[in-house]
């Protein structure tokens, strides 16, 4: 397989992956430097605070309005308000990404997170994902955890390696891939469809949703099929990184 690269307990973050102040994180969005995410507390308000906005939209970067007590836990002095986390991942364009595949003969497989926080299952996933050969990870902007210094570390390397796709909307990221002839399955553990009666040799992209939560209702409804894992003894669920081993190692073992 050929690697697309670049030309629920959160950790506090280093100081040393912290971007402070409001000035100095205009100055990183407009030096381009790569940012996973803006903390902006909101009772900020000022042509600062809509620079900031402004800019971070523009190059597509997330911002997180929360209480002033979520920047104070930081641990950090003259942050007035907004707190930028340094990015270790450089996000990829998914159509460049399917593109990509395609156009080296190969047949598409994507995974698609939905509400995961975890950064422990995130790097689980993104391990198993590699050696199993999915191209690329679809994450939402907001709603999953920081891919930090411990995701990667949990992942053993693997999101430095796989392709990550941040999009705006997984909706939209859904739409985008039924437009390229990609098949989106949806893992349901009421599902009657089980794993076993679906062709993976399709291009496809497999959706795992959260342990608590689960799959976003709207996004369950526009797959195109919904299945599950079978079990011998009834129990409320599987870890999602363990399900989504089980679901990528059959994949692998029907395109073999």
């Amino acid at each position: 397989m050929r690697n697309f690269r670049p030309t629920t307990q959160q950790h506090r973050p280093k100081k040393s992956s912290l971007i402070i102040g409001q000035k100095k994180v205009i100055d990183a969005l407009n030096a381009g430097e790569q940012i996973e995410r803006i903390y902006l507390a909101n009772t900020v308000y000022g042509k600062q605070a809509d620079e900031i906005k402004r800019i971070a939209e523009q190059y597509e970067v997330p911002i997180n309005k929360v209480p002033i007590e979520k920047i104070n836990s930081f641990n950090i002095d003259g942050h007035e308000g907004c707190v930028a986390l340094k990015g270790k991942i450089k996000y990829q364009d998914l159509q460049q990404v399917i593109s990509f595949v395609v156009e080296g003969g190969e047949v598409p497989l994507f995974l698609i997170l939905d509400g995961i926080t975890d950064i422990r299952n995130i790097g689980a996933l993104a391990r198993t994902a590699y050696s199993c050969g999915v191209h690329a990870i679809i994450i939402p902007d907001k709603g999953i955890g920081a891919l930090n210094d411990d995701a990667i570390a949990t992942s053993a390397g693997a999101l430095e390696s796989i392709a990550v796709c941040r999009v705006t909307s997984l909706m939209k990221a859904v739409d985008e891939l039924h437009l390229n002839g990609i098949k989106v399955l949806a893992s349901e553990m009421t599902a009657k469809k089980n794993i076993y009666d679906l062709d993976f040799s399709e291009p496809c992209a497999i959706i795992m949703g959260s342990e608590d939560k689960g799959i976003f209702p709207a996004l369950m409804k526009i797959a195109d099929e919904q299945f599950s894992i079978p079990m011998k003894n009834d129990f409320e669920s599987l870890n999602v990184s363990v399900a989504a081993g089980m679901i990528l190692y059959e994949v692998m073992r029907q395109r073999k």
